[in-house]
């Protein structure tokens, strides 16, 4: 089997267990002594602000965590790994993203959570790890897929957690 495309699929029962993957994510995420860059994919209201919220909190931040729709990037700079929150919904051009330094974000010691990483085709790195949101029932499904070496040992992980706990 290879280690790239390794992906698995999770039920989030509600907001709070999207908290709670997240939350797992930011644990991964200290552990790890490389940057690390997560795409979060999905329709508007499947949650990827919420997943976001508890990354960084997980990661220690307590104050509020708004979506960066309007600003595209939220630093959380005090926290380890330094992270960075961006939300291209509202980018008209990925060539935008030359004039805010986006290269300056990823470099290999933060970590960088994507929000409509579609929208800056051609300029994002490739992510270590995507993470699709969509509807299921009454709650979400979520699809996590490596896309990196560092990506596929953090998801072997992830895999060992079972929703709920």
């Amino acid at each position: 089997m290879s280690i790239f495309g390794n992906e698995c699929r999770l039920f989030l029962e509600d907001e709070a267990e999207t908290e709670r993957l997240g939350r797992e994510l930011a644990r991964l995420a200290k552990e790890s002594d490389q940057g690390l860059t997560i795409f979060l994919e999905g329709d508007l209201g499947m949650g990827k602000t919420t997943l976001s919220r508890g990354v960084i909190k997980g990661l220690g931040h307590e104050g509020a965590v708004k979506s960066p729709t309007y600003t595209l990037v939220e630093p959380y700079e005090d926290l380890t790994p330094p992270t960075y929150h961006f939300d291209l919904y509202r980018l008209g051009d990925p060539e935008e993203l030359e004039y805010m330094g986006i290269r300056d974000y990823f470099n290999g010691h933060s970590l960088c959570l994507v929000e409509w990483p579609e929208r800056g085709d051609g300029l994002l790195p490739q992510p270590d790890l995507e993470i699709h949101l969509e509807y299921q029932g009454e709650g979400r499904s979520a699809v996590v897929r490596a896309r990196s070496e560092l990506g596929a040992s953090l998801l072997n992980e992830l895999e060992l957690i079972e929703p709920g706990h």
